[in-house]
């Protein structure tokens, strides 16, 4: 292999320090457009990184029309994104997650955090969703799913590629079943609940293994107790709640479809007598519980993200304020509130703050007895804060 197979992409003087720390992301004012001019590379082609003195950084692949304009995938020069780099990465991805899960439903691949950026694999048994972020994970498509096939022999393979993070890149935005067949549901099994997901319609890849833990967390908490989850989509929260003993729950979600699919999650696990479903708006719904004089032993508070772009921080900030100070005032004493953010702009400081805050003028204490993280299945790339993005926070209510 010849050092001139891949065109080379020159930084600006000093701008490698970031990647040096092992960040995998270039922003297209960070490359030297003189000596290498990004408008001649096509989306998605491989480019040999380099820093202003010509020394090779790795390799990436471009895109001239996207602000981060270049991602790295592998830190030898002149490597080429091919079929035995992917079948390497999702080896080393395979190794992490039967180390740590006895049944093969888990987040197979995330993205930068797997060192395979653009691409996000979820497995449910013999079926996977793959999402594909980016242009140049775009066109090794078909390597992708190739090596799946070559690996797991799966039922089959859909593509969830219908994010809007693919029209930054220029990408067309479709789902399809990329191989086999895809049933109308598929079962997930966490935490000694079974559930069924809906992966074509649901939302993002239709399960969210990402709370796995903080869910187990709960259940050590719950038995005999009176459950609110908010958000509750599937109703993961609270009917592995129900599963380890909660005495009731109620869920709050705005989709129809959603708690259609959870009540029958609920009936699958033995559990629908003590689950309740609340249709509306998670904000009117609380206000009416707390008109009612409703009152709840735990309250889990799972939300959507509240801030999507760095320009909304405040208002989301806000929205987590109101959500748990209602949350808070629906808690008796020695409560839990389970206060959750998958906002990656909102760190952890922050949803601590917004929780102070919403305490602030309530006649009650908090404890944080416990703050919980994404699973181990969303590994954290050490050098990208980007990777990390899910916070919970237990706290204790005393009232005086």
């Amino acid at each position: 292999m010849t050092h001139t197979e891949l065109p080379a992409l020159r930084l600006r003087k000093g701008e490698e320090r970031r990647l040096r720390q092992g960040h995998l992301w270039i922003y297209s004012n960070e490359v030297d457009i003189e000596a290498t001019p990004l408008k001649p590379f096509t989306p998605g082609q491989a480019v040999n990184v380099e820093t202003s003195q010509g020394r090779p950084l790795g390799s990436a692949y471009v895109n001239p029309h996207s602000l981060i304009c270049a991602r790295l995938y592998s830190r030898k020069a002149q490597r080429p994104l091919d079929i035995a780099l992917l079948r390497r990465r999702l080896e080393q991805a395979l190794a992490l997650r039967t180390a740590l899960y006895p049944d093969p439903f888990y987040r197979l691949c995330f993205a930068d955090g797997d060192f395979l950026p653009g691409v996000v694999i979820d497995r449910f048994g013999d079926y996977f969703v793959v999402q594909i972020t980016t242009a140049g994970m775009e066109q090794h498509k078909a390597n992708l799913i190739a090596v799946l096939v070559e690996k797991f022999a799966p039922r089959g393979i859909f593509m969830r590629n219908d994010v809007s993070l693919r029209e930054l890149e220029g990408l067309p935005l479709y789902c399809e079943v990329a191989y086999g067949e895809i049933p109308a549901s598929i079962p997930v099994q966490e935490n000694a609940a079974i559930f069924e997901a809906d992966i074509q319609g649901g939302q993002k890849t239709g399960w969210f293994y990402d709370h796995r833990d903080n869910r187990a967390r709960l259940q050590q908490l719950c038995k005999n107790k009176r459950v609110l989850d908010v958000f509750s989509y599937l109703g993961a929260w609270g009917i592995e709640a129900l599963v380890a003993g909660a005495s009731e729950v109620h869920c709050v979600d705005s989709s129809a479809k959603a708690l259609a699919l959870l009540e029958a999650n609920a009936k699958r696990n033995g559990v629908a007598k003590r689950c309740h479903p609340h249709a509306g708006d998670a904000f009117e719904v609380l206000d009416k519980l707390i008109e009612v004089k409703a009152s709840f032993d735990i309250v889990v508070v799972d939300p959507p993200a509240f801030v999507k772009r760095r320009k909304d921080l405040a208002q989301g900030l806000n929205a987590y304020q109101r959500i748990n100070h209602q949350a808070l005032q629906l808690l008796g004493n020695n409560g839990i509130l389970v206060s959750a953010s998958c906002s990656q702009h909102v760190d952890a400081t922050m949803l601590l703050g917004a929780i102070r805050e919403a305490a602030k003028n309530l006649p009650l204490r908090l404890q944080i007895i416990g703050q919980g993280h994404q699973a181990a299945d969303h590994p954290i790339h050490p050098a990208m804060p980007e990777t990390e993005y899910l916070k919970a926070v237990f706290c204790r209510v005393i009232r005086e």
